[in-house]
């Protein structure tokens, strides 16, 4: 069997390690917390992350980085984006050129890197994988059918992750566009934030189409300053992902919007949500600065940012986003 080491006990980490160890594979999944590495070890549940899904006994739990990773063939990550540096650099000490499958969807907020660009940065030249697509957590764990995308410019990594990974439920499609599936994963968050706050006031289908394709727009707007491709934007990681985030119940982005419709503050918002991450706040943040500087047009975002970190009155910033549309 092949040893997989899984970094981070969040709802998508824990989903990730009872798939494969479902599938028989010896995996160790890594918890910040000790208290909470034991608690999964002891109920063989993720009561707070993932709670009424059994984590098969062949998913050990641990709070020590070095005896997750030992022994691995591949190590996934699934820390939030403002913590995926730090984290990595921690695991640089026992890397020994495994797979390296990046499963964040974010950018980092002062440099405005994707998640395999931070990676290599700390790692080196990791035989890196990115996983990507419309996956919420709680459909999966629940084998619902979901399809996804795995992209890297090493096909051999590729084909061995999706592999790994691909069930009858849990479908993977293999491609080479890393940065485009990157920025793709990391911009619809933004959207998801700004349909969040269009739900909330009750504007409707028609409004809430309207922002999405908005969205859609600044997406391929981004993306193609990088280089991605625009099959990419309109496939499974682009305007599948966009829509599954903005739509669904289960998004955590969507969340925040909606909340900051019925105009609770970001700390009661995050109080809410029970140690989970939005990764459409650094994100809106990151977008912005950038896109700002190199003078690439988007509106969906400038709006966001001003209502999240300069406290511009929501309603007037609907105002000001719907005269565009």
């Amino acid at each position: 069997m092949k040893k997989i080491a899984i970094i981070g006990a969040g709802s998508w980490g824990t989903t990730l390690a009872v798939l494969l160890g479902e599938k028989g594979f010896d995996v160790k999944l890594w918890a910040r917390r000790e208290e909470l590495a034991n608690e999964i070890e002891v109920k063989r549940e993720n009561a707070q992350y993932l709670p009424g899904v059994k984590i098969p006994k062949n998913v050990i739990a641990d709070h020590s980085l070095k005896d997750a990773i030992n022994g691995s063939e591949i190590i996934i990550t699934t820390i939030p984006s403002e913590f995926l540096r730090s984290a990595i650099n921690q695991i640089k000490p026992y890397f020994n050129r495994q797979i390296v499958v990046s499963a964040t969807k974010g950018l980092e907020h002062h440099s405005c890197k994707r998640m395999s660009q931070v990676i290599e940065d700390e790692l080196g030249n990791a035989r890196m994988v990115v996983l990507s697509g419309p996956n919420h957590a709680e459909e999966v764990s629940s084998k619902m059918p979901t399809a996804s995308v795995v992209a890297s410019k090493d096909k051999k990594a590729c084909k061995i992750v999706a592999e790994a990974l691909a069930t009858p439920y849990f479908k993977l499609y293999q491609l080479n566009d890393v940065v485009g599936i990157e920025i793709c994963g990391a911009l619809k968050n933004i959207s998801a934030i700004a349909t969040g706050v269009i739900d909330g006031f009750g504007f409707g289908d028609n409004a809430r189409a309207s922002i999405i394709t908005l969205g859609l727009m600044e997406m391929n707007n981004f993306g193609r300053h990088f280089g991605a491709k625009r099959g990419t934007v309109y496939g499974l990681a682009g305007v599948g992902d966009l829509i599954a985030t903005c739509i669904s119940r289960h998004s955590r982005n969507r969340f925040v919007g909606e909340q900051l419709a019925k105009n609770n503050s970001m700390e009661e918002i995050k109080k809410e949500m029970h140690g989970m991450v939005a990764e459409g706040i650094t994100t809106t943040k990151a977008v912005y600065e950038y896109s700002s500087k190199h003078g690439i047009e988007m509106p969906l975002t400038h709006q966001t940012y001003e209502v999240l970190f300069e406290n511009k009155n929501i309603k007037q910033a609907i105002k000001d986003l719907l005269s565009l549309i």
